[in-house]
């Protein structure tokens, strides 16, 4: 949240961090355990992996700190510029479903909110709607119809493809996409295949599994991030589904 409210941590500590308090974290934080090693056009998948294990048989493995459990929560930033006569509005909810799955709830709530000037966005355990207009109040009502739609068959099955066209694009995108891409795979599924796979992964996701993914979606509280004119824009605790 930074220096400029008292929610949450502030990113600044109010003294000076010890030199051993650096060296802990950097060893916690800094190790072998929990770490995902990634790399792309290895001829000698042997030899790497020979000359990986020399190089890093004196690095610390680390003693990550028990993994806290984070309940989400919701919550509201709004910072008013009138003078600009315009709104931009984005309003995100918890995604638990698989990163698979929430790229095709991206996709369909684009594909929802296309006509209304909606477009949705992803990120790591979120997946939310954005809109700009000189209308705040209509603004929110329109993220608010996107995300409550009931997504028809023909729907899904676009969105489907898009998202696999979208994760298909990425492993093609040079070097560092695959890498972020196999990294990103690991992190979550332990594995990594290939291109193959990747299809088969989107392919396999049913109607049904899309749907339930978006009503445990709107079961949680929202963000809502408003920027501009926003006089007209509703406050978060107002908006529900």
């Amino acid at each position: 949240y930074g220096p400029q409210t008292s929610a949450g941590r502030p990113y600044y500590m109010s003294t000076s961090p010890s030199t051993d308090l650096l060296r802990s974290f950097r060893y916690r934080a800094y190790g072998l355990n929990g770490a995902v090693l990634a790399a792309t056009g290895v001829e000698d998948h042997a030899a790497f992996c020979s000359e990986v294990s020399e190089l890093m048989k004196g690095s610390a493995a680390g003693t990550p700190d028990k993994a806290d459990i984070f309940t989400y929560i919701g919550g509201e930033s709004r910072v008013a510029a009138p003078s600009t006569g315009y709104a931009h509005v984005a309003l995100a909810f918890e995604m638990k479903a698989p990163s698979a799955v929430a790229s095709v709830v991206k996709h369909a709530l684009s594909l929802a909110g296309l006509s209304a000037g909606v477009e949705a966005f992803v990120t790591p355990g979120l997946v939310g709607v954005y809109a700009g207009s000189e209308d705040g109040a209509g603004l929110v009502e329109a993220l608010a119809a996107t995300v409550s739609t009931k997504f028809s068959a023909d729907i899904i099955k676009r969105a489907k493809g898009l998202a696999k066209i979208e994760a298909l694009m990425a492993i093609d995108g040079g070097s560092q996409m695959l890498a972020e891409t196999m990294t990103a795979s690991i992190l979550e599924s332990g594995s990594f295949s290939g291109p193959a796979d990747v299809a088969k992964t989107y392919d396999s996701i049913s109607d049904s599994a899309v749907s339930s993914a978006v009503a445990d979606m709107l079961k949680s509280n929202p963000s809502l991030a408003a920027v501009g004119d926003i006089s007209m824009v509703p406050y978060q605790a107002s908006i529900s589904f």
